[in-house]
């Protein structure tokens, strides 16, 4: 059936290039791609394509990169198609965009629905400190994340696992639960469970902002932290001496300290040891600034911490 239906795809960044290269790979006739505009990027600021449009590209397929969406029949293979894949698109689609394959348009959104709804899924899962979660392949209605879901995968969360980690899975499970889902929505058999509105949460956009660790939080909400924002915005802490450091892992000690947070209370071999509002968050890895990152110990060899503190 997938070589005979019509498959519109929207998506922009890495995450969503796995599900393109399984549709292709499924021999799916995708007569259009979607992905945003070529972006300014690195130290040049040069024009770059997407990773979905570099895909799109070597696969040779029909490519569009409106900056808005003007009516669909207006762009290459206009044909209505049998249905749309949108995952990490980055644009949301007016109701004449919803409307307009056979079967409608499902998303492949990174998180348990209705849990983190919204644009940082897989960030927000990490520091919340949650255990699990997953894919779910959604039909796609008006409001944000709020249509009813196909099919869900779940995947627990590794006790030290980075979002940048988790990302890599989640893709791959993206395009895995696309492939198991598509039969029955193509042929109109899957019944599309209505989401329990009632246990929404909401994954707001990540700052840079949150990137900076308060040492008055405990030691385990501190490493989530770490491990939420690796490897963007990667967080950060400040010495009260000026000095900044971006800190890539860490670990919370089953230990106390009466010292005030922010103090460094060791540092040795093994890491920076520094009290929090409840706990010591010992640093393991960590880059100063136009340094490279590396461990506590090679950073310790050319700078003293002896009785430092972090501001809070």
């Amino acid at each position: 059936m997938l070589n005979e239906a019509r498959i519109v795809f929207a998506g922009t960044p890495a995450f969503a290039v796995p599900t393109l290269e399984a549709l292709a790979a499924a021999r799916a006739l995708v007569p259009l791609v979607l992905t945003q505009p070529d972006r300014p990027a690195g130290r040049g600021r040069r024009l770059t394509a997407s990773p979905v449009k570099d895909v799109a590209v070597k696969l040779g397929l029909p490519l569009a990169q409106p900056a808005t969406l003007r009516p669909p029949t207006e762009l290459p293979g206009g044909e209505r198609p049998d249905l749309m894949v949108v995952i990490a698109y980055g644009l949301l689609l007016p109701r004449h965009w919803l409307e307009w394959p056979r079967r409608g348009c499902i998303n492949l959104h990174a998180s348990l629905l209705p849990r983190w709804r919204g644009a940082a899924p897989i960030q927000r899962a990490v520091l919340a400190g949650d255990t699990e979660t997953g894919i779910s392949v959604m039909q796609m209605n008006a409001g944000l994340d709020t249509g009813p879901v196909h099919l869900a995968r779940a995947t627990p969360i590794g006790a030290h696992e980075t979002a940048g980690a988790l990302h890599d899975r989640l893709a791959v499970l993206a395009a895995q639960a696309l492939l198991e889902a598509l039969p029955g929505v193509l042929a109109g058999t899957s019944v599309p469970v209505p989401q329990q509105d009632a246990l929404a949460t909401h994954a707001a956009k990540i700052s840079k902002d949150e990137a900076r660790l308060d040492w008055r939080e405990p030691a385990a909400q501190l490493e989530r932290r770490v491990r939420a924002f690796d490897p963007w915005p990667v967080a950060e802490a400040q010495l009260h001496d000026g000095r900044r450091l971006r800190v890539f892992e860490a670990a919370a000690l089953g230990e106390t300290s009466s010292a005030p947070a922010g103090t460094v209370v060791a540092a040795a071999r093994a890491g920076i040891d520094v009290a929090t509002g409840d706990g010591i968050l010992r640093l393991r890895r960590i880059q100063p600034p136009s340094g490279r990152v590396m461990d506590a110990e090679a950073y310790l060899a050319a700078h003293s911490l002896a009785g430092a503190a972090f501001v809070s």
